[in-house]
């Protein structure tokens, strides 16, 4: 367990919260859409990664993993970023804030559970309560942007009514279909433009276009000599 200082923003105006985190849940595979959902799938099939044996499927990391910095150290140039909405229990609360699922994709082809413990997991400091949200949740956008060879290009981007409904993604990877307390799960990711490939920076955010308000982060990558 760990803790993570966040700023919760409410329409009321903006408080801190400071969370022990001692479980994170990556969920994978959590398309709406099974055609878009298995775009995605046969892109990752097109690099090397096999199917998964569900969909969705919930994949444990260490708790550890979640960052809040502004720079990540990964091996080689294998590894690339995913903008995911994350869900965060806390003290019967729900909360809404923003990661980068990054993966080493190399890892990845041969066991994606072991890929999730290998980069950290970049989050920004700011929180959304669910309730304030899951009204217009459909209508939320997921965006990101990837610096490639000193170019920042538009990676990924989508509104939420393309994954399944908050209360369907708890209801199938929870038993009693909640988050329990310091429990931080990514929510899930679109097919990146282009294809998937590795930055040197990775910017992403959620944007709720009826509360006129935007969650951003953004980090650098800086990759490590693979030396045998």
């Amino acid at each position: 367990m760990f803790d993570l200082t966040f700023t919760v923003e409410t329409k009321g105006g903006t408080t801190p919260l400071t969370l022990a985190i001692d479980q994170a849940v990556i969920a994978g595979w959590t398309g709406r859409d099974p055609v878009a959902r298995d775009k995605h799938i046969a892109e990752l099939e097109s690099i090397g990664i096999a199917r998964p044996a569900t969909t969705p499927i919930y994949y444990r990391c260490s708790a550890r993993r979640l960052t809040q910095q502004d720079r990540i150290e990964v091996c080689g140039e294998s590894s690339s970023g995913e903008v995911e909405f994350v869900l965060i229990g806390w003290e019967g609360r729900t909360f809404v804030g923003l990661g980068s699922d990054h993966t080493d994709r190399k890892v990845e082809s041969y066991s994606v559970t072991v890929s999730k413990q290998m980069c950290d997991k970049p989050m920004a400091s700011t929180l959304w309560e669910l309730d304030e949200v899951i009204d217009h949740w459909d209508r939320l956008i997921l965006r990101s942007y990837a610096w490639i060879g000193g170019r920042r290009e538009l990676y990924q981007e989508g509104t939420l009514d393309a994954m399944l409904p908050v209360s369907e993604l708890l209801a199938r990877g929870f038993a009693d279909g909640r988050l329990p307390d310091g429990c931080a799960m990514f929510g899930g990711t679109f097919a990146a433009k282009g294809g998937i490939r590795p930055a040197s920076r990775f910017e992403y955010e959620l944007e709720d276009p009826v509360l006129k308000r935007t969650i951003r982060h953004a980090y650098d990558v800086i990759e490590l000599p693979v030396l045998g």
